[in-house]
């Protein structure tokens, strides 16, 4: 690990701030994806901005009936709060599902999704990755992309997104809130967080520098079954081939999330228009610009299925 420099950020507009700043800065709260990162020599901030002082670590109600969710808010503390069990079950089913109880203890609302792929070549400095240093090719494309992303896809990045809070939170409607280094707050949905690969795989979110990330807004809860299937590879804390996330009225309106599958939780609108005529037609609006490689395109009828399997359990 290269040297750093540390600091303890004293308000949420000073982090920003200081963010802003310095084009090396990074924020830190649990540190789950960035140490690990660090120490592999993917990312070398030469400042870290340590924001768990910043009280960012509640859940309020909000004028509307939703639920405001702090970004420093740890997955443990989510995934059990009452109010989430009640009225947000496949956000606490998500988040059980995705990392053990040490990495929920310390991993945060926030940092859980701006979490980097786990692409095996984005991992493997002796190997080509856009990702991590661009303009150098994706080894993926020719190689192993078994756990790859099959849509919203480019010819410099096959990477997957890796969160499974992040599909529960599309499901849900989620909206992100932030502050930037002026002072200025902007609420926005999920979706819009995430940039497509095109030519700039490297440039993931649509964040500005020094933009923080200060809490996650879940609307009214909307009711009905809460479903979230996850299939793996392995059933101890893998990462997702196909995840569904799926909040389906009696009458099977709602709205579906896929993960796995593209470089951010994967919604349509007009897919979750479809709810009532099946999984099959469904799938087929998700995925129907898909481009899978030979080695990932097993997933196309997976997700197929695991809907099918929601939406029975939906019904049932």
């Amino acid at each position: 690990m290269r040297s750093f420099t540390y600091e303890r950020a004293t308000s949420p507009e000073q982090a920003a701030t200081a963010a802003a700043a310095n084009p090396a800065a990074r924020f830190i709260a649990g540190g789950t994806n960035l140490l690990d990162l660090m120490k592999l020599e993917i990312e070398t901030p030469q400042h870290l901005l340590d924001v768990n002082g910043l009280g960012f670590d509640t859940l309020e109600a909000t004028r509307e009936g939703g639920l405001r969710i702090g970004a420093l808010v740890r997955n443990t503390d989510l995934a059990a709060a009452p109010e989430v069990r009640r009225d947000y079950a496949v956000l606490s089913r998500a988040l059980l599902s995705g990392a053990s109880g040490q990495l929920r203890n310390k991993a945060t609302t926030a940092g859980n999704l701006l979490q980097r792929t786990r692409c095996s070549y984005f991992y493997d400095t002796n190997q080509p990755c856009n990702k991590r240093r661009p303009g150098t090719g994706c080894s993926a494309l020719g190689g192993m992309s078994r756990q790859q992303a099959v849509i919203g896809v480019s010819d410099a990045c096959i990477a997957s997104h890796p969160s499974d809070m992040a599909v529960a939170m599309q499901a849900l409607d989620a909206a992100v809130e932030t502050l930037n280094a002026s002072g200025q707050t902007r609420t926005f949905p999920l979706a819009q967080l995430y940039k497509a690969p095109g030519d700039t795989p490297h440039l993931e979110y649509t964040l500005t520098p020094g933009e923080l990330i200060t809490a996650v807004i879940l609307p009214k809860p909307a009711g009905g079954r809460h479903i979230y299937y996850k299939v793996r590879d392995r059933a101890s804390y893998a990462f997702a081939l196909i995840s569904v996330a799926a909040v389906v009225q009696p009458d099977r309106t709602g709205r579906i999330a896929l993960g796995g599958v593209a470089y951010k939780p994967w919604h349509d609108v007009a897919a979750d228009a479809l709810l009532p005529q099946g999984a099959a037609a469904v799938s087929a609006r998700l995925l129907g610009d898909a481009r899978p490689t030979a080695q990932n395109a097993f997933k196309l009828k997976l997700a197929e299925r695991t809907l099918g399997l929601a939406l029975a359990q939906a019904s049932s």
